[in-house]
């Protein structure tokens, strides 16, 4: 298994609007092949910090999902909406920050 585990601070009072976005690609991710879970989580004090949780089969199917035109395109959509992004990828060896 792989985890990702990927921290979304949201500008000043859009915490709302990426948790809205995310919405569509949560329900596509879920549907792909080696997505074992994929679950978004806020902050109730931070309500502009959000946390991608997420299991994979192997690590074959995280770089799969990295290509996916539905992560892709919320990735577009964040661009103007996020003050700061870290994505650590936990392998049972390592851990690799993105």
């Amino acid at each position: 298994m792989v985890y990702v585990i990927a921290y979304l601070k949201a500008h000043a009072g859009k915490g709302d609007e990426v948790a809205a976005l995310a919405a569509p690609l949560i329900e596509a991710t879920r549907k792909e092949e080696g997505c074992v879970s994929y679950d978004l989580y806020r902050k109730t004090t931070e309500p502009d910090m959000l946390v991608f949780v997420e299991t994979w089969k192997s690590p074959a199917a995280v770089d799969d999902h990295f290509a996916e035109p539905h992560l892709k395109s919320f990735q577009a959509a964040m661009a103007t909406l996020l003050a700061e992004v870290r994505v650590e990828v936990v392998h049972p060896d390592k851990v690799e920050v993105l």
